[in-house]
């Protein structure tokens, strides 16, 4: 059974790409990610992930909240939303919203989230600048990039499903370190997914 995957997004969408991609891609007649992107939500009419999902013919949601909107109202919005598309997997790539308990207590083990940053360290927003920072400061050498899931409201603290180290280099930018810590969510995600795909086809005893 082909995995069913929702993505939600607020930016760009390179995460994205990457999983669109590779759900497209054969390894020697092989699909290299038995998955299929079924919907894209964003919280953003601007985001280009829905250009790069609508280029791909896969369906999409805008999901802005409303004035005087409660956070656990918008997100039983969002969970009505996604629920539609019966996912298998919910993926946040770049979702710049903290879900509450009543969108994740929808998808229990479901909700997995992508976060520059190691197990434990940096949590919340602006993780690679401010590890650059760190790293000029001299009190960092490394940072790195982990697939975690949500089970609940904390943030970037959930269960680790992949992690990957990414050293920072004497002669790094924030543009260069912001490049290979992105090119490294993007092969660790498919390599968490196929985990996650592989654990839920194996028959149970």
């Amino acid at each position: 059974m082909t995995a069913r995957l929702v993505v939600l997004a607020s930016g760009n969408g390179t995460n994205l790409q990457a999983i669109i991609d590779a759900c497209d891609a054969t390894i020697n007649t092989v699909q290299q990610l038995d998955a299929q992107v079924v919907g894209v939500v964003s919280n953003k009419h601007e985001a280009f992930a829905l250009n790069r999902a609508e280029c791909h013919k896969v369906e999409t949601a805008v999901v802005a909240a409303k004035p005087h909107e409660t956070r656990p109202q918008y997100d039983a919005r969002l969970a009505q939303i996604v629920g539609a598309w019966q996912p298998h997997i919910i993926v946040l790539a770049g979702f710049m919203r903290v879900l509450s308990n009543s969108f994740l207590s929808q998808f229990p083990n479901q909700v997995i989230n992508i976060h520059p940053a190691l197990p434990g360290q940096l949590p919340g927003v602006h993780a690679i600048e401010r590890a650059f920072t760190e790293f000029v400061q001299g009190s960092r050498r490394e940072t790195g990039v982990m697939v975690h899931f949500v089970p609940d409201e904390g943030v970037d603290n959930g269960p680790v499903i992949a992690q990957q180290i990414v050293p920072i280099h004497v002669a790094d930018t924030l543009s260069s370190l912001e490049a290979r810590v992105h090119a490294t969510e993007h092969t660790l995600v498919i390599h968490a997914l196929q985990q996650l795909i592989t654990q839920q086809k194996a028959p149970t005893s």
